[in-house]
C-alpha cells in the first residue's frame, strides 16, 4: 500500500467514515442528477413500458429481366 503513511496523521476511525461517507455523497448526487435531466431514468424507475419498437420491414428484392430474353 503505498499511501500507509496516511493513518499515522488520520486515525482510520475518523478516515474510513470520511472517505466513505465522501463516496456516499457523490453517489447520491451523481443519480440526483441523472434523474433530474433526463427523460428515461425516471420513467425506468417508474416501472413505465417501453416504446414499442416499429419492425422495419424488408423490402423485396428487386428482380430485373434480362435484355436478352
Amino acid at each position: 500500500m503505498n499511501q500507509a503513511r496516511i493513518w499515522l496523521v488520520v486515525q482510520p476511525t475518523v478516515g474510513l467514515p470520511l472517505f466513505l461517507g465522501t463516496v456516499l455523497v457523490i453517489s447520491l448526487l451523481i443519480h440526483f442528477s441523472v434523474l433530474t435531466h433526463t427523460t428515461w431514468f425516471s420513467a425506468y424507475w417508474n416501472g413505465a413500458a417501453k416504446a414499442k419498437a416499429v419492425a422495419s420491414v424488408p423490402a423485396a428484392p428487386v428482380t430485373t429481366a434480362s435484355a436478352s430474353q
